[in-house]
């Protein structure tokens, strides 16, 4: 088990439905990245932007873009996660991939669909929620419109790390920054949330506005609007466990159930 944990999250613009040129432009950018990094965190549907059009961009899990994902995890000993556009069983689905520094791949199917974008009727929503066990630390990550349903974000599990990867819009970028620190603080956990920038090809404007933030809502580390770059910090499991042992609101939450 390790106590601190250096996680990144990349903010930049994405390439439309180009896998190949997304690729070669986060790989750039993470042969910049300290050595000593053991997480990092993409944005959303990372190889195409988010597209409604899969049959475009989608791969299988042996794909391209996966095996690029266990290449640079191996190779340089960290883990890396992003969603990307998944063909499995004749099924579109906004997967999730964590590759763990062995190669070991585990996946999180996105559970809320965007309807506001068609995103229901063109892709098939998850039903399993993934909790990660990386270095001793439990990890919860989820995609972009799962943030607004704090149901399906409760920490039942005792995890210590929420993540995010969005494509979030500059219009309703309030709601980003406010329910981040709002699944933190409700959790109490740590919370990584990594949005893209750019005007993809439907005109939408993204902000980026990344966020790193503690278990009690404080900023970590963020970036400016429109600003690519890097979120990033090194995080504490013991003190999180000292403040939580302390307060202890996490003992005191509803039992629920959910069901589809």
């Amino acid at each position: 088990m390790t106590d601190e944990l250096h996680i990144v999250g990349i903010q930049t613009d994405l390439f439309w439905e180009n896998p190949t040129k997304n690729i070669a432009s986060f790989e750039e950018k993470i042969n910049s990245l300290p050595k000593n990094t053991d997480l990092i965190v993409l944005p959303e549907m990372f190889t195409s932007g988010f597209t409604m059009k899969p049959e475009i961009v989608a791969e299988k899990m042996n794909g391209n873009a996966v095996s690029w994902m266990v290449k640079m995890a191996t190779e340089n000993q960290f883990a890396i996660t992003g969603s990307l556009v998944i063909n499995h069983d004749n099924n579109y689905y906004n997967r999730l991939v964590f590759v763990h520094p062995s190669g070991k791949i585990e996946t999180y199917d996105k559970r809320h669909s965007f309807s506001l974008a068609g995103e229901d009727k063109v892709y098939t929503s998850g039903k399993e929620k993934l909790i990660v066990t990386f270095k001793g630390w439990k990890i919860c990550p989820l995609i972009c419109y799962d943030l607004r349903f704090p149901v399906w974000a409760r920490n039942t599990e005792n995890y210590d790390l929420l993540i995010f990867m969005a494509n979030w819009p500059v219009i309703r970028i309030k709601a980003w920054k406010t329910l981040l620190k709002a699944r933190a603080i409700e959790n109490m956990s740590y919370v990584i949330g990594v949005n893209r920038t750019g005007i993809d090809a439907n005109k939408y404007e993204y902000s980026g506005n990344s966020l790193v933030i503690d278990y009690l809502g404080e900023n970590l580390s963020k970036l400016s609007k429109n600003e690519v770059g890097i979120v990033s910090a090194i995080i504490s499991k013991k003190h999180q466990q000292k403040v939580r042992e302390k307060l202890g609101f996490l003992n005191d939450m509803d039992s629920f159930e959910i069901r589809f």
